[in-house]
């Protein structure tokens, strides 16, 4: 049967030249980074390189490989930003301002946060998802200790105006934190020209390994440890690091900076036709997210009348493997808060798709999903309540005419 992966956002295969990168730190580089000794060596020599080869993805100032800090994911980076820097600073504040659709790893630390006491501000969006600046700006008072507000949103694909916000924040003398592991290796970030102090991002997201996350921490921004011991990681992240991952990190990180605009391209067009011809053939079809500011590696739509999970599963009876948004909340089985946030009704939410191509994405292969996509549409539409009742009240209403 054909198989046709259209979740690349779940998870990516690694790619070649990052693999290569990683095995010789299993064995033959095995020592460790904090040791004394020629055997660790190597292995320290590795991960300043890696610092350097992720710095350079995201525009920090090179030489300035201490600000990027290694974690094992994305999520333990934006518990060492928020944590980090409350724990470090308790006595200035106690409000924190996010959006409302942020990735889990921020919106549930700060519901733990806010049940110790913290004014937690979750700002709306608008109908594509994106941060009202002014809006921004009225929530900043002289109690505010952090801002965190995502680069891009993984599951409807909005791009922020991230330089914006930050100069707000920066004005109001108040540290920007963004959650960039959507964004990272497939649109250019900057975070010298966006003045962002911390920036998390995750190398499964530009096929780097799972299990491999960096914390970019600008220079002044003091933080306290999560994990407390050796003094690994300037002190900020404690145990012996996992060297391989953090190879391969730095690998994908240099592929991902080398060949940005042509990967990005490219999805983008296989996104780009994939959309014309779905709303092509399928009717009652709806976008959501911004219509161009957006991932080019997003498409999420929602199918009227249909319920999401059967959609998941028929597809995947055809060999098509998509989401029904992101990987964090598929599982989970409730409704978006992120398609809630910019107002989806909840009938039209349970009916989402997010379709997220790679770099192995096929032109060719756009026919048969659109052909699948729509015979399973129209089969779980004819067992639809609501699109009988759909049909008959246009039925009714053409009498009255």
């Amino acid at each position: 049967m054909k198989t046709i992966n259209l979740d690349y956002t779940a998870a990516a295969p690694v790619d070649e030249s990052v693999l290569e990168a990683m095995i010789p730190y299993f064995r033959e580089h095995y020592g460790n980074p904090s040791s004394g000794h020629a055997l660790g060596e190597k292995p320290l020599e590795a991960l300043e390189e890696a610092r350097e080869k992720v710095g350079r993805l995201i525009g920090a100032e090179i030489p300035g490989k201490d600000q990027i800090i290694f974690t094992a994911s994305a999520s333990e980076a934006n518990n060492l930003a928020l944590k980090g820097i409350i724990a470090a600073g308790k006595k200035k504040g106690n409000r924190i301002i996010t959006s409302t659709i942020e990735h889990f790893s921020i919106l549930n630390q700060l519901k733990s946060l806010e049940k110790e006491g913290y004014d937690i501000v979750r700002l709306p969006v608008d109908g594509y998802g994106l941060v009202d600046p002014d809006q921004l700006e009225e929530a900043i008072t002289d109690q505010t200790i952090l801002i965190s507000i995502q680069v891009a949103n993984p599951e409807i694909g909005t791009i922020q105006p991230i330089e914006k916000l930050a100069t707000l924040a920066h004005e109001k003398g108040v540290p920007f934190h963004t959650d960039a592991a959507a964004a990272a290796g497939w649109i250019p970030i900057d975070v010298e020209k966006t003045g962002v102090d911390m920036l998390s991002l995750a190398g499964d997201q530009f096929y780097g390994p799972k299990g491999s996350g960096a914390l970019f921490v600008r220079k002044g921004i003091r933080l306290r440890p999560l994990i407390e011991g050796g003094i690994q990681e300037k002190g900020l992240r404690a145990g012996t690091e996992n060297v391989p991952a953090i190879v391969g990190l730095g690998e994908a990180a240099r592929l991902a900076h080398q060949s940005l605009a042509e990967r990005a391209e490219k999805v983008a067009s296989f996104r780009n036709q994939l959309k014309e011809a779905l709303f092509k053939e399928i009717p009652h079809l709806h976008l959501n997210g911004h219509p161009d500011n957006r991932l080019p590696r997003n498409l999420n739509v929602s199918v009227e009348f249909v319920e999401g999970e059967a959609l998941l599963m028929r597809l995947n009876m055809a060999g098509i493997y998509v989401s029904s948004g992101s990987s964090c909340t598929s599982q989970a089985l409730k409704s978006s808060h992120v398609l809630e946030a910019i107002g989806v009704p909840p009938e039209l939410a349970q009916g989402s798709l997010l379709l997220a191509p790679g770099r192995e994405s096929r032109e060719e292969d756009i026919p048969y999903i659109t052909e699948q996509l729509a015979q399973v549409a129209e089969l779980l539409r004819k067992m639809s309540p609501l699109y009988h009742q759909y049909l008959k009240e246009g039925k009714n209403n053409a009498n009255v005419q």
